[in-house]
């Protein structure tokens, strides 16, 4: 894969080619709390859906949730034994498990029902892993992976009791079926780069925030970094970020490491918004933000 090519390089350059504007008359301290699904976390800045941290360092997958709860940021998991999600909720955070589309329905029940009980505050599944690049369903790790009609997803959405999430969006006709399939919210992602020339997941995010219409959160992942480009996502309409592979060679110094990345990014974040008269995550100006053309 070149450079042009490259998703996660064009999602870069995008974040790049993001300006803002300062506002400090009126401006205040900024407080970054975000209440999602009637809990309140400490800032908008999750842990995104990752899997198999074991390979990165020993009891990655606990160490990345624990990193979460010490920040008070909610805490997304990837595909895992239970056994796992069970020690992931232990640690204290509140998760959010993504489920991989199995082929066999049967499973991705099992799974839901499982999530509810291990106590984990919403659900949802990685609809992107259905396919693999020669045009035949995806096989993760020896699982054979099927697409789900919007009949199927609304099928689990009924299943799960609690709030049913879509992550793997990156258009309006999907996120739109998203909603009419009953889903409480989606993540805009194009899975660091799963297909090359993907567009940016900021580039099409106001266009899938207006397809559902602001009756779902909507958040994003790949490529965020900083305090900054969490800002630029919020201020285009995001309610919240997911942030993985920056902070997976933390995971070897342990959970306060990663905690401190993300207190250090939320700390960047208030900045900014202080320099840009923002208040709260849920008072962004989609206007703060320039394109670059020169």
């Amino acid at each position: 894969m070149n450079r042009s090519s490259d998703p996660d390089v064009i999602t870069r350059d995008y974040f790049d080619s993001l300006l803002l504007e300062t506002r400090y008359i009126d401006a205040v301290i900024p407080s970054t709390e975000m209440t999602l699904f009637g809990e309140t976390f400490r800032t908008p800045i999750m842990t995104t859906a990752l899997s198999h941290l074991g390979n990165t360092a020993p009891d990655g997958m606990t160490v990345y949730a624990e990193g979460a709860a010490r920040s008070g940021a909610v805490h997304w998991v990837g595909m895992g034994p239970d056994s796992e999600l069970e020690a992931i909720v232990a640690t204290g955070a509140r998760p959010i498990k993504i489920i991989k589309p199995h082929a066999d329905n049967r499973e991705v029940f099992r799974k839901i029902e499982h999530a509810v009980g291990a106590g984990c505050f919403a659900v949802g599944m990685d609809i992107d892993h259905a396919f693999n690049s020669n045009g035949g369903y995806d096989n993760v790790m020896g699982l054979p992976m099927k697409a789900k009609s919007q009949e199927e997803i609304a099928q689990f959405v009924r299943a799960a009791g609690i709030p049913f999430i879509v992550k793997g969006v990156l258009s309006p006709l999907d996120a739109r079926k998203c909603l009419d399939a009953g889903c409480a919210g989606i993540m805009v992602s194009h899975h660091h780069g799963m297909v090359q020339y993907s567009v940016p997941p900021l580039f099409v995010l106001q266009d899938i925030i207006a397809a559902v219409g602001n009756s779902i959160p909507v958040f994003v992942d790949c490529g965020i970094e900083s305090g900054m480009d969490a800002y630029k996502c919020l201020a285009l309409g995001a309610k919240a970020v997911g942030v993985g592979r920056h902070l997976m060679p933390l995971l070897k110094d342990g959970p306060d490491a990663v905690a401190g990345r993300i207190a250090a990014m939320t700390q960047e974040l208030a900045g900014v918004m202080a320099r840009t008269g923002i208040a709260s995550p849920d008072r962004m100006d989609p206007a703060v933000i320039h394109k670059r053309n020169f």
